[in-house]
């Protein structure tokens, strides 16, 4: 089953390069169904956050009218970004398969080595400095949260 969701991967990532994406694709399988696709859109949307997983979560949790897909199954056509791989776990997918790896995307002029090695720096230290500036109601917004008695954790 796992290879025929792969394979379907594969040949929408190809059909998304004949309609100007980049070479990858997503599909989120719920009780051995397809719930969504996704294919990276990043050039021809002009959104960097435009890849094929990320589209295909967001079709997914809006098809399912809920935020989290603990039920779910995504099948990428390549090992997920650093980025992609954060929206996995935020949205609490069941399990990922991939037929590519992040080698073969490197090969192809798809290299994110750079962001795994910025992540374990200081913020101070990465390519992009990031600066913590302290400010006296800086947490304020997470106060009113913690006092909201209405609220949906995540």
């Amino acid at each position: 089953m796992h290879q025929h969701f792969l394979q379907q991967t594969i040949a929408l990532a190809s059909d998304n390069v004949q309609q100007g994406g980049g070479p990858f694709a997503a599909i989120i399988v719920k009780n051995g169904q397809i719930i969504a696709t996704g294919g990276n859109r990043v050039t021809a949307g002009q959104d960097p956050t435009a890849h094929a997983e990320i589209t295909a979560i967001r079709r997914a949790c809006k098809d399912l009218a809920d935020f989290q897909l603990t039920d779910c199954i995504l099948y990428s056509s390549c090992e997920p970004c650093p980025m992609c791989l954060g929206a996995i776990y935020w949205a609490r997918l069941a399990a990922v398969y991939y037929a590519c790896n992040r080698v073969d995307a490197a090969r192809a002029g798809f290299d994110d080595s750079f962001i795994y090695d910025e992540i374990v720096k200081p913020p101070a230290e990465r390519h992009i400095p990031m600066q913590h500036i302290q400010l006296a109601d800086a947490v304020q917004p997470f106060q009113d949260w913690d006092k909201l008695l209405q609220k949906i954790r995540y």
